[in-house]
């Protein structure tokens, strides 16, 4: 099959001739992966994954199906994101709390695991060890530092929510706290928000 980008055809997936991907490195079938990636071998990218230019992947790392990691991410060693995470240009991940060059911090590593479908906006930061859940939405420039609920519309240094995002991607008109329904105009799915809680009505 050709490929117009003058990518490297593998098995399953295509390379930018200028991206480098150490052996052992597992790539799921049909992920493209652009200029200046470099994946190390430990890595687990899922079928469908799109990497950016200058994206890196660390060892500790899995990557769902379906993901789009934009231009100059780094994913580091301990994050996890499931299928469909989108990253957002320059937006940041950490795996360390407090770093510091002159003392070693590799075994204090904590876990960061973003859930199925959420979206990291530009220039947004994740401190490690959160988890952001299902179909959440991090506006550009803002800074994650504890758990984010699942549909939660998250924006501000540090992060505050302020208000609920459909799958679709859209904001819903409900209130933050108690309680209310909402209707997704594009899905016609039904939106419930009791205790706090979103949640999607099973018909």
């Amino acid at each position: 099959m050709d490929c117009p980008w003058n990518f490297e055809m593998s098995a399953s997936y295509s390379a930018h001739p200028s991206a480098i991907i150490d052996e052992g490195a597992q790539i799921g079938e049909g992920s493209r992966i652009w200029h200046f990636v470099h994946v190390c071998s430990g890595a687990k990218i899922g079928r469908g994954v799109s990497l950016g230019q200058n994206v890196f992947v660390g060892n500790l790392v899995q990557i769902g199906d379906r993901c789009k990691i934009q231009n100059n991410v780094s994913v580091y060693d301990n994050v996890t994101l499931e299928e469909g995470v989108f990253c957002g240009p320059s937006m940041v991940f950490t795996n360390v709390y407090n770093p510091r060059s002159l003392i070693e911090r590799k075994s204090e590593y904590k876990n960061t695991l973003i859930k199925r479908g959420a979206t990291l906006g530009a220039n947004c930061t994740i401190v490690c060890g959160v988890t952001v859940g299902e179909f959440a939405f991090i506006g550009a420039g803002a800074v994650v530092n504890k758990n984010v609920p699942a549909f939660a519309l998250m924006v501000g240094v540090p992060a505050k929510q302020i208000g609920w995002m459909s799958e679709y991607g859209e904001q819903l008109n409900l209130p933050l706290r108690g309680e209310g329904s909402a209707l997704c105009a594009h899905t016609g799915k039904r939106y419930i928000l009791a205790n706090d809680v979103l949640t999607i009505a099973v018909v």
